[in-house]
């Protein structure tokens, strides 16, 4: 009898472990594809913390990986759409002509922090550009800026005719419209190349936020950083999954995902690109880096001030060419975002 009992427990055994391992495979995994080093906040904090949403949203039905170095990240919109990878994100100046709407979260001279320019830059987005298809193909989970760029320089300037000609690195967008403007020669290189490019003395300097200082390590190769109140420009990024993808899982865990993301994401990753900010420079300090915020009496912030307005004025043109009342919409992302504080998001 004892052995009979002992049969019967050990098959129970056997049967609940073999329905507890189907259990752990039946979840799905959501694979992002993401580029940077694994130490910066993008990858060490926020795509993290959005892991962890859906996977508690989703009771564990849905675990999240990060794969990493799948290619230039201006390739991520295709791959995420071709299925290579179920999500990724990425800068969308790195892609040239498909994003224009987009610069809007780009304008240099916008005085708010990235958590309100990035929960601006989402509302306007639902409200007046997704209908112009410029995210075809691919369903985005969040919008987000990086905090107020800087110009960074190996070698110091004390004028704006210092800067004419030199080779300054630029993402593209707004930032390239800006180098022209300020007569600086253009050059488009990915942010992991930044470092390599100035150690290597290729550039001159780059148009990118101070966080570099610390998360790319730029306080080893930057002398100098000028800016102005609200950013010489700041990055718009995407974060997005693939259509497929989406449709593939069951409507419980589909709405689970979304609702974890949009908004909600894009305030936390644009509260952590800030923090990260604050971060970068307190490097720059310990490092003797210095940096200069110019005020409206300098020929910078004059300079800058005229810059501004042609870039809104021309993007004001081009979004209505889109389809959109440029004018409109960017006066109320410009309030929506400065006039933002974390409790007016709830």
């Amino acid at each position: 009898m004892k052995s009979l009992l002992r049969v019967f427990a050990l098959a129970t055994i056997a049967v609940a472990s073999a329905l507890f391992s189907l259990s752990a495979s039946a979840a799905t995994t959501l694979r992002i594809a993401t580029w940077l080093a694994p130490t910066h906040p993008m990858n060490a904090e926020v795509l993290p913390t959005w892991a962890q949403w859906v996977e508690e949203a989703t009771e564990g039905r849905v675990e999240v990986k990060l794969e990493y170095d799948l290619g230039h990240p201006r390739s991520y919109f295709d791959l995420v759409e071709d299925g290579v990878a179920d999500a990724g994100w990425s800068l969308h100046a790195y892609v040239p002509g498909r994003f224009v709407l987009t610069e809007l979260s780009e304008m240099p001279m916008t005085d708010a922090t990235a958590e309100g320019t990035s929960v601006a830059y989402w509302r306007i987005n639902e409200q007046y550009l997704a209908k112009a298809g410029e995210h075809e193909g691919i369903t985005l989970l969040g919008l987000f800026t990086e905090g107020a760029a800087a110009l960074q320089l190996r070698r110091p300037v004390e004028t704006l005719d210092d800067l004419k000609g030199l080779k300054i690195r630029a993402p593209g967008g707004i930032a390239s419209q800006i180098g022209h403007e300020l007569g600086v020669t253009n050059v488009s290189a990915p942010a992991p190349k930044v470092y390599e490019l100035l150690q290597q003395g290729v550039v001159d300097g780059v148009m990118i936020s101070p966080m570099t200082q610390k998360s790319l390590r730029l306080n080893e190769v930057i002398n100098q950083m000028i800016s102005v109140p609200g950013g010489v420009f700041r990055g718009s990024f995407s974060f997005f999954a693939g259509e497929d993808f989406l449709d593939g899982l069951s409507a419980r865990d589909r709405n689970a995902i979304l609702s974890v993301s949009g908004e909600k994401f894009s305030a936390m990753a644009g509260k952590v690109w800030e923090q990260a900010n604050i971060d970068g420079f307190a490097v720059a300090s310990e490092s003797g880096v210095t940096y200069t915020e110019a005020d409206q009496a300098t020929p910078i912030y004059q300079t800058m001030d005229r810059i501004t307005s042609e870039v809104r004025s021309d993007w004001v043109k081009k979004a209505t060419s889109r389809g959109v009342d440029g004018q409109k919409v960017l006066d109320e992302y410009l309030a929506l975002a400065t006039g933002y504080t974390s409790e007016t998001s709830e």
